[in-house]
């Protein structure tokens, strides 16, 4: 078990150096001095170099690409000024009178435009995100398994069918397509009969009470969210509970007159969930990265729409601190989804 979470803690490594040395040589060849939208387009030009020299934009791009690894390893160099102003960090030793080893969380850096710390600008943005993303799994696992297991147990009945031409549809449609639709149509027509609103947060803001929790807000784009990731579980749970149902065991249960309740939630639906999970595990990560539109369309404020907003400022280390950020909950979201297997089914072992 150690050594099997080690190599794969080893290959999401790999996979973050990846998806970081893509994207910082992306950014640096599209159009757009950082110094500049900093200070604003009046700047002067002694205050445009001071700037580029902070953000170290007057190296060569290989030295800014090894400056930038060298703040997000969890080990770095840095001088004791830059790291009791910037890190949380435990110094391991001394290699200079200005430079030192240190053991450190991610520096991401700070925003071009606020000057905050991108992990904090991250951090107040990420229980949105995740608050969308656990409501559209929750909704999307509840329901899809639920119709899955209608359709197979009904298969070939009017239900079976119904169940997979609306899995197909939800399939089909593009999460942006979808979100235009059911604000237009819950949120706008029939916003007098839903009580939903077309965009909003989870607070609202009142000039006399402060903020106000509004989980209506929640609704639409969760379950626009989760439209896709239902559809695939519907399906994933309709074809593997059939498999299942086939199997002897299945039958020597009947024929020990269990119900049929006992012999699909106990016996079938359990060895059932491999692909489920796989999917579950899966789209649980894809929908925290990629709510950016649906955060877009509704004004949620989460991780996608802070996003959005740093690409149309050009707002580099907060993009870069996004993407990095989601790549890694992919990264751990696999590892735990390859450790729940072995809970869930226990012929499944980690090797």
């Amino acid at each position: 078990m150690f050594r099997f979470v080690i190599r794969k803690t080893g290959y999401g490594v790999l996979v973050l150096l990846g998806v970081v040395t893509l994207v910082f040589f992306l950014f640096n060849v599209l159009p757009g001095d950082p110094a500049r939208l900093t200070l604003g387009q009046r700047a002067d030009v002694s205050s445009l170099e001071n700037v580029r020299k902070e953000l170290h934009l007057d190296q060569p791009v290989g030295v800014q690409f090894l400056l930038y690894l060298n703040d997000i390893s969890p080990i770095g160099v840095h001088t004791m000024a830059e790291a009791q102003e910037n890190l949380h960090y435990l110094m391991l030793v001394h290699l200079s009178k200005e430079k030192i080893l240190v053991l450190k969380t991610p520096y991401l850096r700070r925003s071009y435009q606020g000057k905050r710390q991108v992990w904090e600008v991250l951090t107040d943005a990420l229980p949105g995100t995740l608050l969308l993303a656990i409501a559209a799994m929750l909704f999307a696992t509840v329901v899809g398994i639920a119709l899955g297991i209608l359709s197979a147990v009904k298969q070939n009945t009017w239900l079976d069918t119904s169940a997979i031409f609306a899995s197909v549809m939800g399939i089909s449609a593009p999460s942006f397509f979808a979100g235009i639709v059911l604000a237009y149509l819950f949120g706008f027509l029939l916003s007098d009969y839903t009580g939903l609103h077309m965009t909003g947060s989870l607070f609202d803001i009142d000039p006399f009470h402060g903020r106000i929790l509004n989980l209506r807000n929640l609704a639409l784009p969760a379950v626009t969210l989760g439209i896709r990731p239902l559809a695939i579980i519907v399906q994933l749970t309709r074809s593997a509970m059939l498999d299942v149902l086939q199997q002897d065991y299945i039958r020597t249960a009947y024929a020990k007159g269990l119900a049929q309740k006992q012999v699909l939630w106990r016996h079938a639906l359990r060895n059932a969930l491999n692909p489920v999970m796989t999917a579950i595990t899966g789209w649980f990560a894809e929908l925290l990265a990629g709510a950016f539109f649906v955060e877009y369309i509704f004004g949620w404020k989460g991780i996608g729409k802070i996003t959005v907003d740093a690409l149309d400022k050009y707002d580099f280390p907060v993009v870069m601190g996004a993407i990095l950020f989601t790549a890694g909950i992919f990264v751990l979201v696999n590892l735990l989804a390859d450790l729940l297997y072995a809970v869930i089914d226990p012929r499944i072992k980690l090797q």
